[in-house]
C-alpha cells in the first residue's frame, strides 16, 4: 500500500521562503509522478507543479513559475517544493499526490500540510 506523508509547512511572512516534503513509502516502483495541489478556504483544489519519477521532467503553475521548485530524491523516495517569495495568496493547504502506472490520474493523496502567508 502507498502512502504519502507532507511535511514542511508553516507560518511565514510575505516574501519569505518554505520548504515541503513529501515522503512516500510502500510500492513507488509503480509511480509515474508525484504533484503537489493546493487549496485555500472556500476555493476550488487547483495543481502547483509536478515532476515524473524516472526523468525528473517538471511542470508548473503559472502563478507558481519562478517561485517554486519542484524536485526529488528517489533514493529517499521523497518530493520536494521549495516556496521563494511567498505571497499571501499562496496561503493553503497543500498536499502532495501521486500518479500510477496503469491508473488515471493522481489517485494516492497524503492529508496536506498548512502554509500560511502574512502580509
Amino acid at each position: 500500500q502507498v502512502q504519502l506523508v507532507e511535511s514542511g509547512g508553516g507560518l511565514v511572512q510575505a516574501g519569505g521562503s518554505l520548504r515541503l516534503s513529501c515522503a512516500a513509502s510502500g510500492r513507488t516502483s509503480s509511480f509515474l509522478g508525484l504533484g503537489w495541489f493546493r487549496q485555500a478556504p472556500g476555493k476550488e483544489r487547483e495543481f502547483v507543479a509536478a515532476i515524473t519519477w524516472n526523468f525528473g521532467s517538471t511542470t508548473y503553475a503559472d502563478s507558481v513559475k519562478g517561485r517554486f521548485t519542484v524536485s526529488r530524491d528517489n533514493a529517499k523516495n521523497t518530493m520536494f517544493l521549495q516556496m521563494n517569495n511567498l505571497k499571501p495568496e499562496d496561503t493553503a493547504v497543500y498536499y502532495c499526490a501521486a500518479a500510477r502506472i496503469g491508473v488515471r490520474g493522481y489517485d494516492i493523496w497524503g492529508q496536506g500540510t498548512q502554509v500560511t502567508v502574512s502580509s
